[in-house]
């Protein structure tokens, strides 16, 4: 037993430091990802079991040695470092770095308002009394070929349309279905009056880019003929989605009415009024987070595009955001988490430091600390902070929409959601 709790304490301790500076080479980028983003997200449930485990081995015995206190004491150190990643999401406030608007800041530079702590615990994401979920609904069907979504709406009340919210899944474009992904922020949206869309696409290797974004611009085309069937505005819809889905979601909202992405409906207009992208991946041509150009991998050579990154640069910039960055982009939020080991969090600084460079819109960028790829999945405290921000920054935009005004940063979200300390 004491060899058991030795185990137990290395493992522990080897998670703890997973957790707070995760692996990047190519052979632990993938495990070093999955065990911080359990141990990250699911903190309270590693603790509780790892302190059962704990007592059981040294009631058991596993005290009787050097090799069981050692355990013991690196148990101690693993399970505080853990704490102090649950400690980090407990006191989440989702940090901004601003877009130009003027800030109510005292002469020490914090905001002369209080900052509000949102303690809105995770029951509160689950499916919530009043939300309806249609499911299946086909929106694009041609010969075998048939595109699903699930629609997402509280109880209405008038006949006055809703805001539409698109959700679009990641994993890596070859994984991924819309009953895994977005739901906590679907939910939550419909209670605040929006009807949200979570949108299938077709998937590598069957598919071959650009087959994932044109699919999209299908949908984005069918929800301005349908919306109001749904309660939903057609002339409103915005877009989110994470890690391939952040992607899409930048790709969609950059590159509307691109002909070359509407083959057959080049005349559909598929302009989005926001763009929320979580932990997207923006440039596939330029080297910088990474050694090489992002475009390098080797399942987008082999399984997505399809096509050798030396010879075919076009087409990898073709497949990049920031290649349709333009003064009409409509509003972003861009969100990521510093300790991101998959998507490196300097790919999304670099974007928003372009678009603000060219958009006239604003750009918002939240920086999560502390939080690895795919944090919004489980319904964590932090993930309820994430939703509380994109919920009041939509909704802002939605207001801006209908009293007739450009784009702003509305003040009530630069009130709840300022940057004191980003990093």
């Amino acid at each position: 037993m004491p060899y058991v709790l030795l185990a137990l304490g290395l493992l522990i301790a080897l998670l703890a430091v997973n957790a707070h500076v995760p692996r990047r080479s190519a052979v632990l980028v993938a495990p070093s990802f999955f065990y911080g983003w359990l141990t990250i997200e699911l903190a309270p449930q590693v603790l509780v079991t790892w302190a059962a485990a704990t007592a059981l081995t040294a009631a058991l015995g596993g005290l009787n040695g050097w090799a069981g206190w050692t355990g013991l004491v690196l148990t101690i150190l693993g399970m505080a470092g853990i704490a102090a990643t649950l400690v980090a999401s407990r006191r989440t406030v989702v940090t901004l770095r601003e877009c130009g608007a003027p800030l109510d800041l005292d002469p020490e530079g914090a905001p002369r308002y209080p900052l509000p702590h949102l303690v809105v615990p995770p029951l509160c994401l689950i499916p919530r009394k009043g939300v309806h979920v249609e499911r299946n609904v086909v929106y694009r069907q041609e010969g075998r070929l048939r595109l699903k979504l699930d629609v997402y709406a509280g109880e209405r009340s008038g006949g006055e349309l809703r805001p539409g919210l698109m959700q679009i899944h990641g994993g890596a474009w070859i994984i991924g279905d819309k009953r895994e992904q977005g739901l906590p922020l679907l939910n939550h949206m419909a209670v605040q009056g929006w009807v949200g869309f979570n949108v299938n696409y077709r998937l590598s290797p069957r598919a071959t880019w650009p087959d994932h974004l044109i699919d999209l611009k299908h949908f984005v085309a069918w929800y301005k003929e349908h919306a109001e069937e749904y309660g939903a505005d057609p002339d409103f819809l915005c877009v989110t989605g994470g890690s391939a889905g952040g992607h899409l979601t930048a790709m969609v909202a950059l590159s509307a009415n691109e002909p070359e992405f509407q083959p057959g409906f080049e005349d559909a207009d598929t302009t989005v009024q926001g763009a929320v992208p979580f932990y997207g991946i923006y440039n596939l041509v330029d080297a910088g987070p990474w050694p090489r150009p992002a475009g390098t991998m080797h399942f987008l050579e082999r399984i997505v595009v399809k096509r050798p990154f030396a010879e075919n640069r076009d087409v990898y910039a073709k497949a990049s955001p920031v290649t349709y960055l333009r003064e009409d982009a409509p509003p972003f939020f861009v969100i990521h988490g510093n300790r991101d080991s998959l998507i490196p969090v300097a790919e999304a600084r670099r974007f928003v430091e372009r678009l603000r460079d060219v958009s006239e819109a604003p750009v918002i960028y939240a920086e999560m600390k502390g939080a690895q790829h795919a944090f919004d999945v489980f319904p964590s405290y932090r993930t309820a902070r994430v939703i509380e921000a994109v919920e009041r920054y939509l909704t802002g935009l939605h207001r801006q929409y209908r009293q007739g005004a450009p784009p702003a940063v509305p003040g009530e979200i630069r009130q709840s959601l300022q940057d004191r300390s980003v990093g």
